[in-house]
Order: C-alpha cells, then sequence, then structure tokens
C-alpha cells in the first residue's frame, strides 16, 4: 500500500458540514524522501523506502550513510518502505502529503503508549470485587485462581494475567481523512491514533 512516514503532532477537533464537532488527530505527513527503489529483478519484490525527518552526519552508521549518499540525500533519522505507489519513483524523489488528496480512509500503524507492569483489572478488564463471583473473598483486585490443579499441572499460554501493558504495534484501519492541509503538511484524521505526541506513525492509504 502507498503511504509515508509521519508524526503525531496531538489531537484537536472541527466542525463538520452539518455542525457537529468531530475530534481528531494532527499528522505532520511528510516530506518523505526516496532512498531505495527495490526491483523485482534485484531483491525479489517491488518497492520504495522513504526516509522521513533529517539525521545529523556524526549520529549515522557508516554502513547508512554510504546508503544515503548512494541515494543523494542527506542522512534520514526513520525510514520504511512502501508497495503499490502509481507514479514511478526515483532516487531523491520527495513525496508530500498531497499524496492523500481525494483519499477517504487511511489505515495508521504507530508504536501504543507503555503503560508499565499492570494488574488483570487494568489490563484485561477482570471485574474486581465490585462485580465478585466465587472466589474472591476481600482481595479487590486479583485475578483468582487461575485453573490449573494436578492436572494439566500448568499454565495454559495467553492465561490472562497481569503483566507489561502497552509498547505494542498498533494498526488501526479505516480512519476517515477530514481534511489535509498542503502547505504545512498536515493530515487531519478523524478519531485517535496509538502513541504519544512526537511518535512516529506509518500512514497507509
Amino acid at each position: 500500500m502507498p503511504g509515508l512516514l509521519g508524526k503525531k503532532i496531538g489531537m484537536t477537533s472541527v466542525f463538520s458540514a452539518d455542525g457537529k464537532n468531530v475530534p481528531c488527530t494532527v499528522i505532520e505527513a511528510g516530506p518523505c524522501v526516496v532512498t531505495q527503489v527495490k526491483t523485482v529483478e534485484k531483491d525479489g519484490y517491488a518497492a520504495v523506502q522513504l526516509g522521513f525527518q533529517d539525521k545529523k552526519e556524526k549520529h549515522t552508521t557508516k554502513p547508512l550513510m554510504g546508503h544515503f549518499k548512494r541515494a543523494g540525500v542527506t542522512p534520514k533519522r526513520h525510514l520504511a518502505e512502501f508497495k503499490e505507489f502509481e507514479n514511478e519513483l526515483n532516487l531523491g524523489d520527495t513525496i508530500t502529503v498531497e499524496l492523500f488528496e481525494g483519499a477517504d480512509y487511511v489505515d495508521v500503524v504507530g508504536t501504543s503508549k507503555g503503560k508499565g507492569f499492570q494488574g488483570v483489572v487494568k489490563r484485561h478488564g477482570f471485574g474486581g470485587v465490585g462485580q465478585a463471583t466465587h472466589g474472591q473473598h476481600n482481595r479487590a483486585r486479583k485475578p483468582g485462581s487461575i485453573g490449573a490443579c494436578s492436572y494439566p499441572a500448568k499454565v495454559f499460554k495467553g492465561m490472562r494475567m497481569g503483566g507489561q501493558m502497552g509498547g505494542d504495534r498498533v494498526t488501526v484501519q479505516n480512519l476517515q481523512v477530514l481534511k489535509v492541509i498542503a502547505d504545512h503538511n498536515l493530515l487531519l484524521i478523524k478519531g485517535s491514533v496509538p502513541g504519544c505526541k512526537g511518535s512516529i506513525v506509518i500512514i497507509e492509504k
């Protein structure tokens, strides 16, 4: 899918044509530079690698510096591959938010906010003592029995327990594009997208 790399600016709201206040996320989409063009003959598949946000040379490894110099572009902080662009792209070409002009819906990929180690009530929505079933007694937010006895004498994989929450790669599909502001490389998308302010996201057409 053709797309762009972008940075989540934050959330705001806009008024629709019928006067409704619609919450939306503001994303700085691009400009992205073509850093590599992959072909079926050479790489086994066709794709375009895009770079986003400039990076200092002293913070770039030598192999990557050679990669960027071959493409004739300045070092980039973030790289991602996209397929099925309508136009043929060459090294050094710049793609802007105008890619989404006329697009009604997009998919957004981001890294969700990390929430550390959380218990079963926050992580999985367990009821706790307020919706007490059997076996809870006075332990307000404990998971209760996990079902293992002499058979099967183990805990099955996937058991809902406390653990690390957040920090996952999340894709939200079919988000409505409300507005494209080409002058400032901004994209207004209805609703929320994964990640905190300033996090890097992938927007796919």
